[in-house]
């Protein structure tokens, strides 16, 4: 089981796992491919299906939404089963070593954080990095609170290390960005949510790609650092494993990682240079981006002609909605983010690698139908609960099977009972999030960022 290992300078807690042994990776893999053929099987034969299949004999009008959506199912498994195949393959990449670690800029946006500010910036001071070639960059965005009070702390402790800047109004956190953008000396920008944590070989693991001069981002993984908050949380760790550790890897394989999170991303300071200004005056139908600016910053590293990539060992430990309405925000504004750069993105495939443009493709052409067809059946099994109420307890039974078989993704990174959770998630998502994306798409011209109350 999990412990708790404490770092006596910053005063945070980081949450160690127990390192996977190699056998039992064998044993996830094995177990993953042996589902996979059950599930695929049930395809065939309709198994799966069942639901969907009662609904066409049911009325001949279902026919319309129900034969294109097992299609789309039966594309999805087999979407699932290629990302699988290249998940295998995936390997992180070396660490920079203490000698060659290139000069570094690290950049901490903060915003009405508080005391954990302090312990970001503790973080990044405590980590093994060559302290001639670190400079820290802390942005108060015009904090209404006392943040401003604790950044001045670290700074005072760390005079060498920690530069600070401090606007008199709450000007975005493009705008904080922009700033520590703009005076980075180091070869290597990396960016850090000021309510996150890293681990101390992070900076040393997320540089080491860029040995590789195609690569002009880097992502890092995500883990939720207040997981024991609450059960939100601690469902949101688990989907964030699998968002990271699974998507982010299979992503990572040809080239094209669609975000590097905010919360941990690396770039290329020459490239960001070139690309500052279009991405600080994006705007979307006519009103500017507000929000959304690592997924942006991705597509205009991307259109450069850069590859993006994962580092799985790169770890920062972030704080998560403990509360079901900060949760619906944040799934709003990353959803609108998501529809933006989605759009840009099907302009931008077309200038990638040819195996990486292909696979992109692919991947979003069947990731995106997922919902119009979701929002189909779901219309449709509530309107079958009406002749048919048992209709309900085959729909939990699917959510929980194919719940249950990305669960096996999370073991592999993680061995913890927490993967219950998981499952959890995904009856969760499906009664309690399901109005998130229409929403999300009327409100797309919105600009409130909605990251307090």
């Amino acid at each position: 089981m999990p412990f708790k290992e404490t770092n006596a300078l910053s005063g945070y807690s980081i949450l160690s796992r127990r390192p996977v042994s190699y056998r039992w990776e064998l044993l996830v893999r094995f177990t993953i491919i042996i589902a996979l053929g059950i599930v695929f099987y049930w395809s065939i034969t309709g198994g799966i299906f069942q639901p969907l299949i009662i609904a066409l004999k049911s009325s001949q009008w279902a026919s319309l939404f129900v034969r294109p959506s097992m299609i789309w199912g039966s594309m999805g498994i087999l979407l699932l089963s290629f990302r699988t195949v290249l998940w295998f393959g995936y390997k992180k990449f070396p660490s920079a070593g203490i000698a060659d670690a290139p000069s570094l800029t690290v950049i901490i946006p903060a915003y009405n954080e508080g005391a954990m500010v302090e312990n970001t910036i503790e973080s990044v001071v405590s980590a093994c990095y060559p302290k001639d070639r670190l400079e820290i960059f802390v942005v108060d965005d015009g904090s209404k609170d006392d943040t401003w009070h604790y950044i001045q702390a670290a700074a005072m402790r760390y005079p060498h290390l920690v530069t600070t800047v401090r606007f008199p109004e709450n000007r975005g956190k493009r705008a904080a960005l922009e700033a520590g953008f703009r005076k980075a000396c180091g070869e290597i920008v990396v960016t850090i949510d000021s309510d996150s944590v890293i681990e101390p070989q992070t900076l040393l693991a997320i540089v080491g790609p860029f040995k590789n001069q195609s690569v002009g981002a880097v992502a890092g993984k995500v883990v939720v650092y207040n997981r024991h908050e609450g059960i939100i949380p601690r469902m949101l760790h688990v989907r964030f494993i699998l968002s990271f550790d699974f998507l982010r890897a299979v992503q990572s394989t040809y080239g094209t990682v669609y975000c590097c999170p905010g919360a941990l991303a690396a770039y290329r300071t020459s490239v960001v240079r070139k690309v500052l200004v279009p991405w600080m005056n994006q705007t979307f139908l006519g009103r500017p981006c507000t929000y959304g600016e690592d997924r942006s910053m991705t597509n205009f590293i991307l259109e450069q002609g850069f590859d993006t990539v994962y580092q799985r060992s790169s770890v920062v430990h972030t704080n998560a909605p403990t509360t079901y309405t900060r949760l619906c925000k944040m799934y709003l504004r990353w959803d609108r983010s998501y529809i933006k750069e989605e759009i840009r993105f099907a302009r931008i495939v077309w200038t990638r690698p040819l195996r990486s443009r292909v696979i992109a493709i692919i991947d979003k052409v069947i990731t995106n139908l997922r919902y119009p067809v979701n929002y189909a059946i779901l219309a449709l099994l509530v309107s079958m609960l009406i002749y048919d109420p048992h209709t309900i307890i085959r729909l939990l039974f699917a959510i929980g099977l194919l719940s249950s078989l990305n669960i096996l993704y999370y073991l592999h990174s993680e061995r913890s009972w927490d993967f219950v959770y998981g499952i959890l998630y995904s009856y969760f998502a499906f009664f309690a999030l399901f109005w998130i994306f229409p929403v999300a798409i009327i409100t797309v011209r919105s600009r409130s960022w909605m990251t307090r109350g």
